[in-house]
Formats: structure tokens, sequence, C-alpha cells
């Protein structure tokens, strides 16, 4: 049977910025607008996030193990590949997480009166579990990229933006490119790492469609990209030339992207990607606040 730490190991909460950082960018951008903030609402989109990706991080867990992916894989810990408890464990927990997600979410449609997002919420989850799950999983045909980028950057951050304000702007908009663009580089340098074992258990992911050279590229431009973004609404909130400054921690895991060779070590990476995302948008919160401020 699986430790408790173990099951917290799998939950792979190194992967937890990614839902936490479009959050505070989306609440962050409707602040600008209102000056203020719907506190219940946002804690409520941020358990909506972090519900949805451990459920994702678990649901992957078996989707992988019951299908071999995992067998001789390099990183993290996993459940299922490990045979550390019943797949079906595996499942029923990820099942939960998404259950428990939806009815946070519902009862954040419901305060914030934001009835479109119901069929979004919907989408979100089908999408969490076709991601690895099913008979056709999009994870393996190259689309995981996609999928992080629509629901982690875009939906995660103009979602929470509308959930605020019931409307969307061009701030959040740059945000939330943005931290999908994060989200993206964090994935690529995971699948980066992964490439032998994909390609032997026929996953074909983003970046073993471009190959090594070209991902490891990518991850470079866009982080570099996701950087720059924000500087399109300095005419708005001039603050946002703060957000410059996570070039400095984006340096470390771009060196590593570019020059390490052996493939287990750009683990390090994946958590100093996460954490470059929350410097992110921790630096676009503050320049949001200092606009209303000054």
């Amino acid at each position: 049977m699986a430790t408790l730490s173990q099951w917290v190991s799998g939950a792979r909460l190194r992967t937890l910025p990614i839902v936490i950082a479009p959050v505070v960018i989306g609440t962050a951008a409707a602040l600008g607008e209102t000056g203020t903030i719907h506190w219940f609402r946002f804690v409520l989109a941020l358990l909506v996030g972090l519900l949805l990706q451990v459920g994702v991080n678990y649901s992957n867990d078996y989707s992988d193990g019951i299908r071999g992916t995992d067998d001789d894989r390099v990183g993290p810990l996993r459940l299922t590949g490990s045979k550390l408890t019943d797949p079906k464990n595996v499942r029923n927990v990820a099942f939960g997480c998404f259950g428990l997600a939806a009815i946070c979410g519902l009862i954040l449609v419901v305060v914030s009166s934001s009835w479109p997002l119901l069929l979004v919420g919907v989408a979100a989850i089908f999408a969490a579990w076709g991601y690895t799950g099913g008979k056709n999983p999009y994870g393996y045909r190259g689309l995981g990229d996609v999928y992080v980028f629509i629901f982690f950057g875009l939906v995660a951050t103009l979602g929470t933006t509308f959930t605020q304000i019931n409307e969307l702007t061009l701030t959040s908009l740059w945000g939330a490119i943005g931290t999908g663009l994060i989200g993206c580089a964090l994935l690529m340098a995971n699948n980066v790492r992964d490439i032998p074992t994909d390609k032997e258990v026929g996953k074909i992911t983003l970046a073993v469609r471009l190959g090594e050279s070209n991902a490891r590229l990518s991850y470079v431009l866009m982080l570099a990209i996701a950087i720059l973004l924000p500087l399109l609404s300095t005419g708005t909130f001039p603050w946002l030339w703060l957000v410059l400054i996570t070039f400095i921690p984006a340096i470390a895991p771009s060196m590593l992207m570019l020059r390490e060779h052996e493939l287990p070590k750009l683990v390090q990476v994946l958590k100093q990607t996460g954490m470059l995302n929350m410097v992110y948008a921790v630096l676009f919160a503050l320049a949001i606040i200092l606009g209303v401020w000054f």
C-alpha cells in the first residue's frame, strides 16, 4: 500500500504554480479595473485550479501507468507505474478531485453570476481526463501543450477576471497568454526529459515532434515572449515594466535547458520554472497594485 508521503509525491505539488499564477494574474487584472477584490471568489477560483491540477496529475499517473508509459521513466514518483497501489485507487482519487473542483466551480459561477463559465468548466474537466485518459488521448498526439495553454493560461486567467468583474480586459489577456506560455514551457521541459521513453511507447508529444534541439530552444522562446507581453499594457499600467525582472530567475532554467545533456538532470528545470511562474505572477500583481495606488 502506498504511504501518505507517496500519495503526496504522486500529486506532484511542484506543478501547482501553473494554476496559482493565472488566478493571481486574473484577479490583479480585475483589481486594476475596479480597485477592489472579491476575496471569496478568489479563493474559490484558486480551489478550482488546484483541484483540477491535482486531478490531472493523478489522472496522468493512472492512464500512463496502465499503458506502461511510466515503466522505465525518469523523474518523480508514479503510483501506478511503481505498482504502489491498485490503479483504480489512483483513478478514483483523480475523479474525486474533479468532482470537488466541479462543486467549487459551481459555487463560484453562482456567487459571481458568471453563467457562461458553466460550459467552460465542464469542458475543462473532460479535457483534464482526455489528456492521457480514454482510448485516444490527445496528450499522446502532441496536443498536451495546447491543453495547458488554453485551460491553464487563457481559461484560468480570463475566467478569474470574469468572475471578479463580469468582463474581460486586454491586460488580463496579455497576462493569460504569458502565464500560459510559461505553463507550456514547464510541460516542454518535462517532455524533453522524457523524449527517449516516450518514443519507445508511442507517446508523440510536441517535444518528440520538434526534436530535442528545437524543443529546448522553444522553452527559452516561450519564456522570453511571456515576460515581454505585459509591456503591451504599460500605457495603462506603467509599473508593468517590473515584470522584466522575471528575466533574472529565467536565466538558470534556460541555461540548463540549452546546455544540460543528461536528461534526468532536467528535473531541476521543472521546479525552477514553477517558481518563475510565481515570480511572474507576483510582479504582475504588484505592478497592478502600484498602478491603482499611484
